[in-house]
């Protein structure tokens, strides 16, 4: 596995995970190291990247970044109950052009995609998406997206990729893969009428900020249907992180955004998470802590994934008719963990690239909705699209 444009975790990070406690994570996971170089990934399950690129922030000013600070942090907690073996394989640094840095992570990804490694990417601003989605294009043939954001990202596709427009990119540009973009968190001030309209045209979803506060048990079956998670540390209150990543007094609270990244561990098919838009500052502790433990809990939601979506085998789940006017929604339970999931019909003589993935995940609500004459929105627009 040929990763030499990753380069070693810094010397000060290497040295500060000395003096950890033994059962600390920093002794626990394989690092990458100059010393050592590149660790062996033959039974590792979940590798951290960083990415030191943001030339392609809207507001970029020239400053480096690194997450030394971010790393001395996670490495000082400790590891739950987990089986799953991690390793942190550095940083890839900011290429001669934008294009150079896109092409590593769409390498580095596919290839640990491939091998059912789950890459954290730490980034960088947040159009690095854009790479991690083209990671995907000889994977699978359809992928969905879910942005936990204040915004859209949705842009003018005409225009040269930033950091608050890659969605545009990521939509009109072959190969055409995209199936489904959520947007969890958006916050309406901070986006046009315009785009709104758009994501309602497009038949995506998007969850204001004030809903999912409300339950945040919504966002599981978004997450359960997702195979790449983008995080922009934007969607994060104020008062919860450092003076450089103050963008909006309201946001998610610490404990929202954790709850969050556990529900995208633990779906069976998010295979990439990244964390982006992180800034460097000199007062720094309460955003690396953050991180961190946003970090934690994705690994935590890892190992405790249950595969309980076998539904060729009769015993493992329920199965529910429902007839709302005069279509027959069909509705499955898992046995084993009480999850839910809704049938998407197939139109005869659609080309559709997903006719192996017509079960969409979605909540017991939805199904009291159903009996009650009324179809889910996930349903219809999910079916919309179907019928492309």
């Amino acid at each position: 596995m040929n990763f030499n444009f990753l380069t070693p975790v810094s010397d000060a990070v290497l040295a500060h995970s000395e003096l950890l406690a033994q059962q600390a994570l920093g002794k626990k996971i394989k690092i990458h190291s100059k010393q050592n170089g590149i660790p062996d990934l033959e039974d590792v399950q979940i590798a951290i990247i960083g990415v030191l690129e943001n030339r392609n922030d809207v507001n970029y000013i020239g400053v480096n970044i690194n997450f030394d600070s971010v790393r001395k942090t996670l490495y000082t907690l400790f590891p739950g109950n987990w089986i799953s073996n991690i390793a942190d394989l550095g940083d890839i640094l900011p290429g001669e052009s934008v294009e150079d840095t896109y092409y590593a992570i769409r390498t580095a990804i596919s290839v640990l995609v491939e091998k059912n490694i789950i890459p954290i990417i730490l980034g960088g601003s947040q159009d690095l998406t854009y790479s991690n989605y083209r990671a995907y294009d000889n994977l699978m043939p359809m992928v969905n997206i879910v942005n936990i954001d204040t915004n859209f990202d949705l842009g003018d596709a005409n225009l040269p990729i930033k950091n608050n427009s890659y969605v545009g990119k990521v939509i009109v540009e072959e190969p055409y893969n995209l199936f489904n973009y959520s947007t969890i968190g958006y916050q309406t001030y901070f986006n046009s009428q315009e785009e709104i309209d758009l994501m309602e045209k497009l038949y995506f979803e998007s969850y204001r900020l004030g809903e999912i506060s409300g339950d945040i048990n919504k966002v599981e079956p978004l997450l359960r249907d997702a195979h790449i998670v983008s995080i922009d540390l934007k969607s994060i209150r104020a008062a919860e992180v450092s003076d450089s990543l103050k963008y909006s007094p309201n946001g998610f609270s610490g404990k929202e955004i954790c709850a969050i990244t556990r529900y995208a561990g633990i779906s069976n098919k998010v295979s990439s998470f990244g964390i982006y838009e992180y800034i460097n500052s000199k007062n720094d502790s309460a955003s690396s802590m953050l991180i961190a433990q946003m970090i934690w809990y994705f690994i935590e939601g890892v190992n405790c994934r249950v595969k309980d979506d076998n539904f060729n085998n009769e015993n493992e789940f329920q199965k529910y008719n429902v007839l709302v006017e005069d279509d027959e929604l069909i509705f499955f339970k898992s046995i084993k963990t009480g999850r839910w999931w809704i049938e998407i019909p197939f139109l005869p003589d659609v080309n559709n690239k997903l006719k192996k993935h017509t079960l969409l995940p979605c909540m017991h609500a939805d199904y009291v909705l159903a009996t009650q004459g009324e179809i889910p929105e996930r349903w219809y627009k999910a079916f919309r699209k179907n019928s492309f």
